[in-house]
């Protein structure tokens, strides 16, 4: 197995302080940062989303705060959480009950759960149940992408959802509203995409578990606040002398919903990989290119998931080009390999995997499967895992 080079030299200054903000971010999982957003003006109001993907934009344009809730990692005791849910399924509903039943979730003034598989569809109804006094809304995804059908039907998706925000906040979402809402979130798309390529570029300058950590701020803090950091760190972090190491490059695809505990990413890296590309937090970056910023601003959202969003096991698949895309990208960011990296119990991850292994062995790639879950904390049989990985591609070139 690899041996882990000397870790890195502790940030200090600037670039420290927004690494320390980030990391305070993961860790908040009573939200106090949501609470003291919400403090300074009593007409503010806060709709947390689970994971994959929601418009924030709609809920921007109707002066909300969009909040991700990603769970309470390995930071929270699941005491009554474990009996709203059967033991087979994934970790996430469970400590997100958890959150709600213990009041960490009472900021929320409103909730979204995206069509991501049937248990989030249940919680949803739980949610309905156990906060009737909350705005609770099932966002669902179209499974047809003709504009005329899919198209028309997300539009009153995201109506509807600009309705509801807009009753909370008295702001209604024109389409003029709309639109500098779209240019807010396409100009932080850019900044996490600049700092996505000099990750690409020299991984060795953006730590995979300070990248993840500087997603995460984003689905707590104002869109203009975390661009704002995106910038700062991406300038700061090309003026450090951090150095290379003896790493492989390597993808991660599978923790598109349920995020892995921050040290399981210091782990793999201590193993002897540099994460290049990955699905975590994808919600955050689900749509990479701009949305066109003229035009019908509803039509613009609709056509940006329908034709230009990223493959996620939970959105369906028309012209069944995950697999081809998933080999092209392993390409495109040059990694050395794939690590498979799904939730324990995680339906849409699972069943996608056995195609996705076809994929990579026709191409030739090598690759490595694991599970795992938000709240894991034991990592050595992983950390040997991927360090017999990165060695046996470092020695061979294969698995």
């Amino acid at each position: 197995m690899s041996i882990a080079a000397p870790p890195q030299t502790q940030a200090t200054g600037r670039l420290g302080e927004i690494i320390a903000l980030a990391q305070s971010l993961y860790e908040d999982i009573a939200f106090k940062a949501v609470a003291d957003w919400k403090a300074k003006d009593k007409t503010r109001r806060a709709i947390g989303f689970l994971p994959v993907y929601v418009p924030r934009e709609v809920i921007h344009a109707a002066g909300g705060l969009p909040v991700g809730i990603m769970g309470g990692g390995d930071m929270t005791e699941i005491v009554r959480g474990d009996s709203y849910f059967q033991s087979y399924i994934c970790h996430l509903p469970r400590s997100v009950i958890e959150l709600l039943v213990s009041g960490r979730l009472d900021s929320m003034d409103g909730f979204l759960f995206p069509s991501i598989c049937d248990v989030i569809r249940n919680l949803s109804g739980m949610f309905k149940l156990l906060k009737p006094d909350r705005y609770v809304h099932y966002f669902d995804l179209p499974q047809n992408f003709r504009s005329n059908l899919g198209g028309t039907f997300y539009v009153s998706e995201l109506k509807s959802v600009a309705g509801a925000v807009s009753a909370m906040t008295g702001t209604p979402v024109t389409d003029e509203r709309l639109r500098e809402s779209i240019k807010v979130y396409n100009a932080n798309s850019r900044a996490m995409n600049a700092l996505l390529e000099l990750r690409i570029e020299k991984p060795w300058l953006v730590p995979a578990a300070e990248y993840y950590l500087l997603l995460r701020a984003g689905f707590l803090l104002p869109v203009d606040e975390h661009t704002a950091m995106l910038n700062e760190y991406t300038l700061l972090v090309q003026q450090s002398d951090r150095r290379a190491l003896d790493n492989i490059r390597v993808m991660v695809r599978g923790a598109f919903c349920e995020q892995p505990p921050v040290a399981l990413l210091r782990t793999l890296e201590r193993a002897g990989c540099y994460l290049v590309d990955d699905d975590f937090v994808v919600g955050s970056r689900f749509i990479p290119d701009p949305i066109a910023e003229t035009g019908n601003p509803w039509d613009a959202l609709a056509d940006a998931f329908m034709h230009h969003s990223l493959p996620a096991a939970s959105v369906y698949d028309e012209k069944h080009e995950k697999a081809k895309k998933l080999v092209d990208r392993v390409r495109e960011v040059r990694a050395d390999g794939v690590l498979l990296m799904a939730p324990s119990f995680c339906d849409p991850a699972l069943l996608d995997q056995p195609m996705l292994q076809e994929a990579l062995e026709q191409a030739g790639i090598p690759f490595t499967s694991f599970k795992y879950s938000e709240d894991t904390g034991q990592f050595q049989v992983i950390r040997e895992q991927a360090g017999t990985f990165a060695d046996a591609i470092k020695l061979w070139g294969t698995v």
